[in-house]
């Protein structure tokens, strides 16, 4: 009689570790599940953008640090105050950024479009006044652009500094070339082309940007454990980490956040062993 087969502890470890990152970023409530790659979207296999949103790693990383420079804009920030249920479903809010970036990454132009379409139709509705009495409406074009040219600058460098330090200038400035594609149609004006440009973007806007009482309470919630599963937390722990790490810092100051140098090597060390530990997984 023939023996049974034994299971595969490495496949099986692979296995359990592909679950969690899974029921991480997808909504299995709703149906949510990974997206399939498809070759026909806005940009191809062959695209920058395909190789840096493909790691888990330093897109989570990126996405935090996006956050957090996003949130010093007063107006970004009270477009998340007054329009979002941010407090009591943080997790959700990161779920359905993660889903917009894989749509417009990976889907077909026609989901990508109507993903972008959704969108603008939201911003719409998203408009207010500021503290200060100053009106507000999220479809700004320079509002858009100050929430893409971070996004596209924290995505990039995170995945520099975890998976491709030596990424060529060259493709740098075509991964922002690419993304400027979807900042346009979501109406964001001005829209950087390249790396030089998106510094001097970011640089323009310092002069716009304040903390206060609510961009602290957005602050420790965006860095709250979203889980009270050990393994879990220890890992957004450490990805909340190494995205202050990842901010510039004058941005770090004014969140007032710590960033000693005698950590920083375990922080880096520790983010890419996870790294490679969820590369070897998905593999």
């Amino acid at each position: 009689m023939p023996r049974a087969r034994q299971p595969d502890p490495t496949q099986s470890l692979k296995t359990a570790i592909v679950g969690r990152v899974v029921a991480l970023f997808n909504d299995r409530a709703r149906g949510e599940a990974p997206l399939m790659r498809r070759p026909d979207g806005i940009f191809g296999p062959k695209a920058a953008a395909w190789r840096v949103h493909g790691d888990v790693t330093s897109m989570m990383v990126g996405g935090i640090s996006s956050l957090l420079l996003q949130m010093l804009h007063p107006a970004v920030l009270a477009g998340v105050w007054d329009h979002s249920n941010f407090r009591t479903d943080m997790h959700g809010r990161l779920r359905r950024t993660v889903r917009f970036i894989a749509l417009t990454t990976y889907g077909g132009r026609d989901e990508a479009e109507a993903m972008i379409a959704r969108v603008r139709h939201i911003h719409e509705r998203v408009r207010g006044t500021l503290p200060s009495g100053t009106p507000y409406a999220a479809n700004d074009p320079a509002l858009l652009a100050w929430v893409h040219v971070t996004e596209a600058w924290s995505f990039l460098n995170a995945w520099r500094r975890y998976a491709e330090p030596g990424m060529s200038p060259a493709d740098q400035d075509r991964y922002f070339a690419e993304m400027a594609q979807v900042a346009r149609a979501l109406g964001a004006a001005p829209v950087p082309c390249d790396q030089a440009g998106a510094r001097r973007l970011i640089e323009s806007y310092r002069l716009q940007l304040r903390t206060d009482a609510r961009t602290r309470e957005v602050r420790n919630l965006v860095l709250k454990a979203a889980t009270a599963d050990l393994l879990e937390a220890r890992m957004q722990a450490l990805a909340n980490q190494a995205a202050i790490d990842l901010l510039p810092d004058w941005a770090r100051r004014m969140h007032g956040l710590p960033n000693p140098l005698l950590g920083r090597p375990l922080v880096r060390a520790g983010t890419l062993g996870v790294a490679h530990t969820l590369r070897w997984a998905f593999r």
